[in-house]
């Protein structure tokens, strides 16, 4: 079965605060959790239009001073931490960190218990520039605090507009409660935009980072692909890594953290999840087929605002045609020790169900369990 990861690059001691870089393993199929419920039924639509015309952001809602966040920001009460979730905090001494320049078996292995058991890693010696990193953070940053009259022109959900969209929450008109977050979303690959498709405070620093991490992508896949005992180049020839999309999250300031969430309790439906992001912290470890995938959040805070950028990497053309599943090499008849647990499915099929059932807790390779 193919595997999802999510890494991630340690970040330095602050002050002041610096990049991380990180990934995070998952299964062959994945799944994403939301939640919903009674607010969801509260909450008109016409209310999360409201907040979409404005074509601000929660950014907006911020410059204009408010100090308690409208009620379509507030989450469930079991939905968000309590105090005897200190201990799912991301801990950076407790996530492995993996140096690719270590001997080639020895990564291999660190890699692979890390893939099994907890799902994300941190690497160093990755090859991505810090001074990529730390160009990639401030061009979020900087764009996401111009004023609305620049940002408003790229504010859009439709995704066959442009390859660069500015809005707040993807799922602002069917998840139970808005985000706390602005996301800035690129189409990167195969077919990269042209510079002047993104805002101009990111051209510069966006092709140079996207283009380490497709580097970095296809040297984990080829890590992966040897930790399932697997030729180096298997799971780029089922064509893992032909697509980079990336999600630049905004975080800002929140007056009242305790009723909403940056983001609410998922995990990356792609293959393999590069994730940056700057020393403020906030993402929170929430839980954890052969390789496992990480659930994880963010929690809003009332201090600096937060920047991550999460690269996903996955399939590129055939999404409707190409099929996925077990890998033949890594299972049996069904009547041997280790025979298929689920269907084939095409990326589009899998994304539909993703995008359907998102408010469900059910693990979605559940729905593709063979009986």
């Amino acid at each position: 079965m193919h595997p999802s990861s999510q890494v991630t690059f340690p970040p330095p001691p602050p002050p002041p605060p610096q990049p991380s870089l990180g990934l995070s393993s998952e299964p062959p199929y994945r799944h994403h959790v939301h939640r919903r419920g009674l607010l969801q039924r509260l909450r008109p639509p016409a209310r999360a239009a409201g907040v979409d015309d404005t074509k601000a952001g929660v950014k907006g809602l911020v410059d204009s001073g408010v100090t308690s966040i409208p009620a379509i920001f507030h989450h469930r009460p079991d939905t968000l931490p309590q105090d005897d979730d200190v201990s799912s905090i991301v801990d950076d001494a407790a996530v492995p960190v993996i140096d690719l320049a270590a001997p080639r078996e020895e990564v291999v292995r660190l890699v692979r218990a890390a893939a099994e058991t907890g799902g994300f890693f941190q690497v160093v010696n990755h090859g991505v520039p810090s001074s990529a990193m730390a160009a990639m953070l401030a061009a979020v940053r900087g764009f996401n605090e111009e004023p609305v009259e620049t940002k408003r022109p790229y504010y859009t959900r439709d995704t066959s507009k442009t390859k660069a969209r500015f809005y707040s929450n993807l799922d602002l008109f069917q998840s139970e409660a808005a985000c706390w977050r602005d996301t800035v979303f690129l189409d990167m690959a195969p077919e990269p935009p042209t510079p002047e498709e993104l805002p101009e405070k990111m051209r510069g620093a966006t092709f140079e980072f996207t283009g380490a991490v497709m580097k970095l992508a296809a040297s984990v896949f080829e890590l992966l692909s040897e930790s399932l005992g697997l030729a180096g180049d298997h799971l780029a020839k089922m064509g893992c890594g032909e697509s980079l999309k990336v999600a630049c999250n905004y975080y800002p300031p929140c007056p009242e953290p305790h009723l909403t969430l940056g983001n609410t309790r998922h995990t990356d439906p792609t293959f393999l999840t590069v994730l940056l992001q700057d020393g403020v912290g906030g993402l929170q470890l929430v839980s954890n087929g052969r390789l496992k995938s990480v659930e994880h959040r963010v929690l809003a805070s009332t201090g600096t605002a937060r920047i991550s950028v999460a690269a996903f990497v996955d399939v590129g053309e055939g999404r409707s045609v190409r099929r996925f599943g077990p890998i033949p090499e890594l299972v049996t008849s069904p009547d041997g020790g280790n025979p298929p647990m689920y269907r084939s499915v095409t990326i589009e099929e899998f994304i539909g169900h993703f995008y359907k059932k998102g408010s469900e807790r059910r693990p979605r390779l559940d729905y593709f369990k063979l009986e």
